[in-house]
């Protein structure tokens, strides 16, 4: 019995609110003028491109200097490799919604323990670099893998040098 009530209170108020009927307003909006707006009333649009934040807007706000390169068995930050840190500080402190993970990287030459630890050290050493110029610690995080994520295929001083690396990348 309660049921048959609830559906005939629904259908009810369905019904009465079907009729109901709303008027059209007395007063309509002024119609469009012919004449196009003058382009300083115009907002400012933003330059087509990658939208802030993300991977592809930080590589190219930082002319593609989010890969540092380190020397064999080493983690030190040397002067090639602060003037790419640098730019991503810039870019950083300029964008503080942003937050990053340093990768540290390196050849295939040693054990795997061994290779994780100096991607962590790498990872770390240009973390610790990026906070030294003003960005806030936590918003980097840092991984390493070590000799499993190589650029570069081959057993050779190219391909090793392209390997043994600390890259950036946007994670926010």
């Amino acid at each position: 019995m309660n049921r048959k009530l609830i559906i005939a209170a629904l259908a009810t108020g369905t019904l009465a609110l079907a009729g109901c009927k709303s008027a059209a307003p007395k007063d309509l909006p002024p119609a469009q003028s012919a004449t196009p707006p003058q382009t300083s009333q115009l907002p400012a649009q933003a330059p087509a491109g990658p939208a802030v934040g993300t991977q592809q807007h930080f590589v190219a706000a930082v002319n593609g200097q989010n890969v540092i390169y380190f020397d064999t068995d080493r983690f030190n930050i040397d002067s090639a490799d602060a003037a790419a840190l640098q730019t991503q500080a810039q870019y950083l402190l300029r964008y503080p919604s942003v937050s990053v993970t340093v990768e540290g990287h390196c050849d295939e030459r040693g054990t795997r323990d061994y290779n994780l630890a100096l991607g962590e050290r790498r990872a770390n050493s240009a973390k610790n670099y990026l906070v030294g110029l003003g960005v806030s610690a936590d918003r980097i995080s840092t991984v390493s893998y070590g000799k499993e994520r190589p650029v570069a295929m081959g057993s050779d001083e190219g391909a090793w040098a392209q390997n043994r690396r600390a890259v950036t990348l946007v994670i926010s």
